[in-house]
């Protein structure tokens, strides 16, 4: 497989520049990073959480964790988890578990970008497959994903 026709169509669509980048299979942003030799911090992480009880995508740089406690407060949730995989399986079709693109409205989701990300400089983000990545520019992908919700949601990781 390759980047789901439905990410290929979205970024088609919003007339928006993309470079698809193939690589070994990586299951997390870390290996991402070391296979494709370049640092964490420009790897986009995508989370996806539930705030309450309603579902949202979350982009952070891979070398931070998440901030519960920046992202309650920006989501006015109560109460944040990670959402199970039987709800992604049901409900993210046409991408790998674990290979989500950042684009919530793909899906209807509200996302939340980590401001680290939304720069001039390029990022490389989830494409919906393991074997591919997309390469975006942070400013681009923050006009991409209308109605985002930016912030700094991630913290040094301990």
């Amino acid at each position: 497989m390759a980047i789901p026709k439905k990410v290929i169509n979205f970024f088609e669509k919003a007339k928006i520049k993309y470079k698809p980048i193939r690589h070994r299979t990586v299951y997390t942003a870390f290996d991402k990073s070391q296979t494709l030799k370049v640092p964490q911090k420009i790897i986009g992480k995508t989370l996806v959480m539930k705030l309450d009880n309603r579902p949202a995508l979350v982009l952070l740089p891979a070398n931070k964790n998440l901030d519960i406690q920046s992202l309650k407060k920006a989501s006015k949730a109560k109460k944040i988890d990670f959402i199970k995989e039987v709800w992604m399986k049901k409900n993210l079709k046409g991408v790998k578990i674990g290979a989500i693109p950042p684009l919530g409205s793909l899906w209807r989701l509200s996302t939340f970008l980590d401001k680290s990300l939304t720069g001039p400089s390029e990022i490389i983000i989830n494409s919906g497959d393991y074997n591919f990545s997309i390469k975006i520019k942070g400013d681009v992908l923050k006009k991409l994903i209308i109605g985002s919700i930016i912030g700094n949601f991630a913290k040094a990781k301990k």
